[in-house]
């Protein structure tokens, strides 16, 4: 089994344009995704936030924005699971989270996929790994709702 990239599909009904803006738009993106952003995504920025998800409230959610290609590519890169905030991930070499979007019929193909995992720390790898694994799970069926 690869433990360096995760890969995760999903059709949804809406359109590539209304799953973009619930990918890109900061508010939209904090709503399905459980964090409250402090400001919009820009190429090139860093976007700050807490996390809102239950029993991770106490977390800060950072991410560097990477590319915005309208209805087709968000990526952005970030530390993979940094719940423990005795540790400075800054250290860390980031995994690269993107959003790939084609259209589908009257609907959305949407791809996820985080690679680099091959640069975390062994100490912790594989459970960040494992906890990315089944939060994309999570999360495609949270953009899913929250796009009707």
């Amino acid at each position: 089994m690869e433990e360096n990239r995760i890969e995760k599909h999903i059709d949804l009904k809406a359109s590539p344009a209304r799953v973009w803006k619930a990918l890109t738009d900061h508010k939209e993106f904090g709503q399905w995704f459980g964090v409250k952003l402090e400001g919009p995504f820009v190429v090139g920025e860093t976007v700050c936030g807490k996390l809102t998800y239950p029993g991770f409230e106490h977390l800060q959610w950072a991410v560097d924005v990477k590319q915005m290609e309208p209805e087709r590519l968000f990526s952005f890169t970030w530390h993979p699971y940094p719940v423990d905030v005795t540790i400075d991930y800054s250290k860390e070499t980031p995994t690269l989270v993107e959003f790939t979007l084609e259209a589908a019929g009257s609907g959305t193909h949407l791809v996820v996929t985080e690679s680099g995992f091959e640069k975390i720390p062994a100490n912790r790898r594989l459970e960040a790994f494992r906890m990315n694994q089944e939060g994309w799970v999570e999360q495609l069926e949270n953009i899913a709702k929250h796009v009707g």
